[in-house]
């Protein structure tokens, strides 16, 4: 351990929140699907930030874009129209085939807002109807509305009273939700593939289901596609992997491809309920923000770079399955599609991603025991490769 790490580590210990389970190392910086720390090790990133790089670390176009704005205005006002921000909010109008975009800066604000807007909408129909559904073991966020929105209990522990209005249904149960939803139904809310859950994408058929019980109560169907959507899936937004078109659709992580920021985009007909100071932001859309997002923009939607992250996708989900066949009382399943993929074990699986860290790659575990990749969207098939002949070293001290 250099000077350096015991000096980071010992002032996060003396003055950070300790909310974070962190791995021992201090990183400096990255080059396309590496990170590196300050002692100069090398990883292979397949966490890309939590799906936020998806054009990996230190992508020129990106760096200059942003550098070349900062150089000219870095913030002003939402009193004011910028180019960066008009443009963005173009491109994504034009990608969802929705009609108005709003720019935050987080997932979480993009929820949030996308919540206001559903119960803004609902009241306008019926001041009662003002139920918000969503799914058990889904990630919404960390405000109080958005881990009220949260199907996962553990998340609500000791941060009551919680907002009223939530309800939960298993994730791809439709007749739960058939039987929960009512006229009072305001919106259904749902990730389209479910992330920190556990990597569960839906079942065929489901969301097209779920689209028509919203229609039939006339509430707004709402997908969540902060970790699932800008390619991820091997779609820009992942609903299009499976035919189906909300009324609103949230975005955040690799919408700026490191930049925070979050958006979300719905229906000229929802919008319409919002009128000038129903909702804002100081910092959401900034040009800063809006020039990396815009690189994004123009870059990941095209059909090759989409198309690359279908095959790599593939392959990896492929080379997944047979490491599952190759130790199957160690990996219960594989699940996934693009570069979103899990593979449940049948015991936790922090100490597998340490053990692989040491080995140079960076990968993670969610819900308790589910090794989870979401890596850049650039990576290739040798990297894949790579990392898994890592986790391949690793996983025979655990069987």
């Amino acid at each position: 351990m250099s000077e350096i790490d015991e000096k980071v580590f010992a002032e996060d210990a003396a003055d950070y929140l300790p909310v974070f389970s962190r791995y021992k190392i201090v990183l400096d910086h990255g080059e396309g699907a590496y990170a590196y720390d300050v002692d100069g090790n090398k990883y292979l990133d397949f966490l890309g930030g939590i799906a936020v790089n998806v054009l990996g670390h230190a992508y020129a176009p990106l760096v200059e874009a942003i550098s070349r704005q900062a150089g000219k205005m870095i913030h002003c006002s939402n009193l004011y129209y910028t180019e960066a921000q008009a443009d963005a909010a173009a491109k994504l109008v034009k990608l969802s085939g929705l009609d108005r975009a709003f720019f935050g800066n987080s997932g979480a604000e993009a929820n949030e807002g996308a919540i206001k807007v559903a119960r803004k909408y609902a009241h306008s129909l019926d001041p009662e109807k003002s139920q918000i559904i969503t799914a058990l073991g889904s990630f919404h966020g960390r405000t109080i509305a958005t881990l009220t929105a949260t199907g996962q209990p553990h998340y609500h522990e000791g941060f009551g009273p919680l907002p009223a209005g939530f309800d939960y249904v298993p994730y791809n149960d439709i007749d739960a939700l058939a039987q929960m939803m009512s006229e009072k139904t305001c919106a259904v809310m749902l990730e389209t593939i479910q992330g920190e859950g556990g990597v569960y994408t839906p079942a065929p058929g489901y969301l097209e289901q779920v689209r028509a019980l919203c229609d039939k109560y006339h509430a707004l169907l709402i997908f969540d596609e902060i970790q699932a959507g800008i390619g991820r899936s091997g779609k820009f937004f992942a609903y299009e992997k499976y035919g189906v078109k909300p009324d609103i659709v949230t975005l955040a992580k690799g919408l700026a491809g490191g930049v925070p920021i979050g958006a979300f985009i719905t229906t000229e007909e929802a919008a319409a309920a919002m009128k000038p100071g129903d909702h804002g932001t100081t910092f959401g859309g900034n040009p800063l923000a809006c020039a990396a997002a815009n690189v994004v923009l123009d870059t990941v939607p095209q059909p090759a770079f989409l198309k690359h992250v279908e095959k790599v996708g593939s392959y990896f989900k492929a080379q997944l399955l047979g490491l599952q066949q190759k130790y199957p009382a160690l990996i219960k399943e594989v699940r996934g599609t693009g570069l979103i993929l899990g593979a449940e074990l049948t015991r936790p699986g922090r100490d597998i991603v340490n053990d692989v860290l040491a080995k140079g790659a960076i990968i993670n575990c969610t819900a308790g025991n589910v090794l989870r990749f979401i890596p850049p969207l650039i990576i290739t098939e040798q990297q894949v490769d790579d990392v898994l002949a890592k986790l391949d070293d690793v996983l025979p001290k655990y069987c």
